[in-house]
């Protein structure tokens, strides 16, 4: 395997809708490129020292979104030779995507169809409190679709777009390596 050919290749940035797999192929990523793996979710979670649905909870989106775009700042400039993975709406408030794109030319979007989002996201709702309430598969799309069509554009400005359907986190870290080395 090719390992990355120069320094503008730092960070390599992972985004996309929450159950689309950022953080696991994140991880894995890093793993196979011996990289730093840096979760944006994680590293809001320590510097607020709460869990992001207690920070929804008792600060609000508003706050929570002022937060992450700072924390995404710092970590955007001190992270040049590691893989980021950030939260779903990241890319989608305040200037975040264009300073994403102003850091690093390797920045991809994980594309998963609203069909397989939807089954994820609902089979792990108790573990996601902004979709926890949703009682049944057919609200769960409804929702994701909504939304999905609210972020998309968002989405789409990502450098990169990797279909990620009927791929195993393998096969798109795979992917993403050998797009990285063209």
């Amino acid at each position: 395997m090719k390992t990355l050919q120069t320094e503008r290749n730092y960070p390599i940035i992972i985004l996309g809708y929450m159950g689309s797999g950022k953080s696991s192929i994140a991880k894995n990523l890093a793993e196979k490129l011996k990289l730093n793996w840096i979760d944006l979710d994680k590293e809001i979670e320590i510097s607020e020292n709460m869990k992001i649905s207690n920070i929804f909870k008792f600060k609000g989106e508003i706050e929570f979104r002022k937060i992450e775009n700072i924390i995404l700042i710092d970590v955007l400039k001190s992270s040049s030779k590691s893989v980021i993975s950030l939260g779903g709406g990241t890319p989608c408030y305040y200037n975040n995507m264009e300073l994403i794109n102003k850091s690093s030319k390797n920045n991809f979007y994980i594309n998963t169809s609203n069909k397989i989002l939807s089954q994820r996201l609902y089979n792990d709702r108790m573990n996601r409190p902004i979709i926890s309430q949703i009682d049944s598969l057919n609200s769960m799309k409804e929702f994701v679709s909504k939304h999905l069509f609210e972020r998309i554009h968002f989405y789409n400005m990502a450098n990169y777009k990797i279909n990620s359907n009927n791929k195993n986190i393998s096969e798109i870290s795979k992917n993403i390596i050998e797009i990285i080395n063209q």
